[in-house]
């Protein structure tokens, strides 16, 4: 690898929430792809919200064009569809990029990912009745629909956490639904009526998240008051005793189970 070509990988890596929870098609596609449209909305200094905006009328327009039965028309909407994950990809990497991030950004983002779904679900559901499907199908779409909004949720909390611990903090915020309660209490509708309303959705986000996984919650918020700045030297001795004797635990189980199956194997084969 050339190095013009390492240091536009590490440019693009920059932009990366972490490479290890970065799918492969992302790492290869959208991420790149991505980084290229960040450079260009950045050089036009556009900021992540627009993009985020273009995402969600690209992806909105997208599931319109599902409803039809027109392979023509539908090839355009899945082309729409790859070109609203590329600019989903480009509003997170453009933040980073110009150090834009906030946490109005990921709410405002989260929402214009659940518009473009409610879109292909509505449209793939209008499309079924035109064809003759039963009107239970709309019973279907929601469960479908909240499955894929509790996935998406579980998803990133895990990611987040995941990162929250890696990054020992600084590059992951993860808010909490009583501090959030709080914040949401000081505000007033009168005063700021557009933040209110998104920190009401982003409130009743967090919980979803704390619900699917309270142990996870609970583990966050303990190691935080334990080893509060300190993770990283804790996180060694964590390595070296609680995983070592799980590690040998599974050494000793593992090598129990062969064995068994060993004399198994051994009895069969004098039998036969």
């Amino acid at each position: 690898m050339s190095r013009s070509t390492e240091i536009q990988t590490s440019r693009i890596e920059a932009t990366y929430k972490a490479r290890e929870v970065e799918g492969v098609l992302d790492l290869y596609f959208y991420r790149p792809i991505g980084f290229r449209l960040a450079e260009f909305f950045a050089h036009l200094k556009m900021t992540p919200a627009a993009v985020t905006l273009l995402a969600g009328i690209c992806g909105i327009i997208a599931g319109h064009l599902y409803y039809y039965r027109d392979l023509r028309i539908n090839i355009a909407g899945m082309v729409l569809h790859v070109c609203s994950n590329v600019l989903d990809n480009a509003d997170g990497q453009l933040a980073r990029l110009t150090r834009r991030e906030s946490r109005k950004g990921r709410i405002i983002d989260s929402i214009a990912d659940h518009l473009v779904f409610v879109s292909i679900y509505l449209h793939l559901v209008l499309r079924g009745l035109a064809e003759g499907s039963s009107p239970a199908i709309w019973f279907l779409a929601i469960a479908a629909g909240i499955s894929h909004a509790l996935q998406g949720a579980a998803a990133d909390y895990y990611r987040s956490t995941y990162l929250y611990f890696v990054a020992n903090g600084t590059r992951a915020e993860i808010d909490s639904s009583s501090g959030l309660r709080s914040e949401y209490r000081a505000w007033t509708w009168r005063q700021r009526p557009w933040d209110k309303l998104l920190l009401a959705l982003y409130l009743n986000f967090t919980r979803q998240q704390e619900m699917l996984a309270p142990q996870l919650k609970k583990l966050r918020e303990t190691t935080g008051e334990v080893f509060d700045e300190k993770m990283p030297i804790w996180y060694f001795w964590f390595e070296l005793i609680p995983l070592n004797l799980l590690f040998i635990y599974l050494i000793i189980r593992q090598e129990n189970m062969a064995e068994s199956l060993l004399k198994i194997a051994e009895s069969s084969r004098n039998t036969a």
